[in-house]
């Protein structure tokens, strides 16, 4: 029952956003009283925690098995792109800015072990496509590893980019193009430009 909880809570949250959610939804989604859920979790904060825990995790699962697959560079940070978006159904509801706004705490410990996860992952990515050829070999990895970590949080930040101005899902197309055309290789364009006519 806690699993079935948590899997409910966590798509009311990304669906609905976590200030708009109550207890009550929850229960009533799952066709439970409030109280079963009380028997688990303490309060709604509890519930929070457990939840962004849970995804963080999957997302992490995930991303490690996208890499496992030894893909090109370009393709790896496609297929993650994609994987992310479906896992956050595209983040209509923002849940990290509402996660920040109104669960400070846990959002900032969910940060830290998200940047953990990226750095290892992007540094890796970056080294795999100098190796290949695809990323230029001058590239400071560290550098580009931690700002690419930083504008992946910034487009998520609803008051720089409106979600009526800025669909999510373009946002990080373009993210994603942006940070790629900065450090690829000739050779890497040409792999890059294939994925951008089959985004379109």
């Amino acid at each position: 029952m806690k699993e079935k909880i948590i899997q409910s809570a966590i798509n009311l949250f990304i669906t609905l956003g976590f200030k708009s959610v109550t207890m009550d939804d929850i229960a009533s989604e799952i066709g439970i009283s409030k109280k079963t859920i009380y028997t688990h979790f303490n309060n709604k904060t509890a519930l929070v925690k457990a939840t962004t825990v849970h995804l963080f995790e999957s997302i992490s699962a995930g991303i490690d098995k996208i890499c496992s697959l030894d893909c090109d560079p370009i393709d790896e940070l496609y297929r993650i792109k994609r994987f992310v978006m479906i896992a956050l159904k595209d983040e209509q509801s923002s849940p990290q800015h509402q996660l920040q706004k109104y669960y400070p705490e846990i959002a900032n410990v969910m940060q830290a072990k998200k940047f953990d996860v990226m750095a290892e992952c992007t540094l890796n990515n970056l080294k795999k496509g100098i190796e290949q050829g695809l990323y230029r070999a001058d590239i400071d990895i560290n550098f580009v590893s931690r700002i690419y970590f930083v504008g992946i949080n910034g487009i998520k930040d609803d008051t720089l980019f409106p979600i009526q101005e800025f669909p999510k899902v373009k946002v990080h197309e373009d993210y994603l193009e942006y940070h790629l055309r900065g450090i690829v290789t000739p050779e890497g364009l040409k792999t890059l430009n294939k994925f951008i006519k089959t985004n379109q």
